[in-house]
């Protein structure tokens, strides 16, 4: 049986989320903008209920909005876009975007078409751990280095190596030059602690699949004071910042996949760390792979691993895994192109291809982990025409 171990990709939506959802798409399945009888109102009670789960469960300051949107693209446009048309509505004269050569696309193609039309945008490097050094944003955020800047985005985790962003470090350097924390949570939210107020996170981003909910849904957290310009016309629904009629099933399931998450985060983390060290050793047993990102532990997501197999051909190396597990060599948004975050790694274009991402999850065990040594084990053998006596039985 084929094992999944792509999570980072996107999760099962869990059992109890669908059962969660289940009423909402037939029973009650009223329209929550339409305020005129019973079934809609407690449609638009559901609403304030998930809306609440989520300012409550990601430590929202007080007054924080939350708008859904149809899941962390959205939103991420929502909230550059929106930051950056708003400033320009109010004569904001902030016109500098700062942000890391290893952002997820869904920030650096909106932060791209945002200096097609006009801001400038620096993109900061990584160390080899995929990490970003305070002291490269500090000299970013120097007016001198271009002009005052108006907005930061930094990924709280990375979807394709799994590096924790020190965000609580990052956040008083912003702050302090007068700019704003745009934060995609996507891979984060859920998976370790993020505390939006704590943390100075003006603008927090998420999706639903990435949770264990349900897909095309997803939420951005504005801070109160912060002015972001809708994206969408059409209608007054969520205060007109984003307009549509809300899916409710979708925003409970939400809601619940959230609850849920939090409340496992801690052990699940235990377990899958636990699984994860056990597949890096098997791993290491095997010989020539490299670790894409930090050493297992504090900085690195519990469930992520990535690793290059060195003189592989990394289309044949694919070809022979997914006869037996699932799994990915970085984004699921690549769409077969190179890897930008392996790239600012110092990995070449053949190297990259030669990377296998895995993502762990609640479904996975430890004789999955079992089954995916042994794939990679004998797809390293066909794929480099080494001899399998070289390596170490399973």
């Amino acid at each position: 049986m084929l094992a999944y171990l792509d999570h980072h990709a996107t999760t099962p939506c869990d059992p109890a989320v669908v059962a969660a959802m289940a009423p909402w798409w037939g029973e009650q399945f009223a329209n929550p903008a339409s305020r005129l009888y019973r079934p809609a109102l407690e449609a638009a009670a559901a609403i304030e209920a998930a809306a609440a789960e989520l300012h409550q469960g990601l430590a929202a300051p007080s007054g924080a909005q939350v708008v859904f949107t149809s899941g962390a693209t959205e939103a991420n446009n929502l909230a550059l876009k929106g930051l950056a048309e708003a400033a320009l509505s109010s004569g904001n004269p902030r016109r500098r975007l700062v942000s890391v050569v290893s952002e997820h696309h869904a920030v650096l193609d909106v932060l791209r078409y945002l200096e097609r039309h006009g801001f400038a945008l620096t993109l900061l490097p990584i160390d080899a751990q995929g990490l970003l050094n305070p002291a490269d944003l500090q000299a970013a955020l120097d007016p001198g280095a271009g002009g005052p800047v108006l907005a930061v985005s930094v990924m709280a985790a990375n979807n394709e190596i799994g590096t924790i962003a020190p965000l609580a470090q990052l956040a008083p350097l912003v702050h302090a030059a007068g700019a704003l924390l745009h934060v995609d949570g996507a891979q984060a939210v859920g998976h370790i602690p993020l505390a939006m107020e704590a943390w100075g996170i003006d603008l927090l981003s998420l999706s639903g699949h990435k949770l264990y909910g349900p897909k095309g849904i997803g939420a951005l957290l504005v801070a109160p004071g912060v002015q972001v310009a809708p994206q969408l016309q059409g209608g007054g629904q969520q205060g007109g910042l984003r307009p549509g009629t809300l899916p409710v099933p979708l925003i409970v399931g939400l809601a619940a996949a959230l609850k849920q998450a939090l409340a496992d985060r801690e052990g699940r983390a235990l377990r899958l760390a636990a699984l994860r060290d056990q597949l890096w050793t098997g791993l290491q047993a095997l010989g020539g792979l490299t670790l894409n990102g930090p050493p297992p532990g504090p900085q690195r997501l519990p469930h992520n691993l990535s690793v290059t197999a060195g003189g592989v051909d990394g289309t044949r190396l694919h070809q022979l895994l997914r006869r037996q597990i699932a799994v990915s060599s970085g984004s699921a948004c690549s769409q077969g192109s190179a890897s930008h975050v392996l790239a600012a790694l110092g990995r070449t274009r053949a190297e990259a291809a030669a990377t296998v991402r895995f993502g762990l999850g609640r479904s996975t065990t430890a004789q999955q982990v079992e089954q995916a040594l042994r794939a990679m084990a004998d797809a390293l053998d066909q794929a480099s025409n080494r001899s399998a006596a070289s390596r170490p039985e399973r």
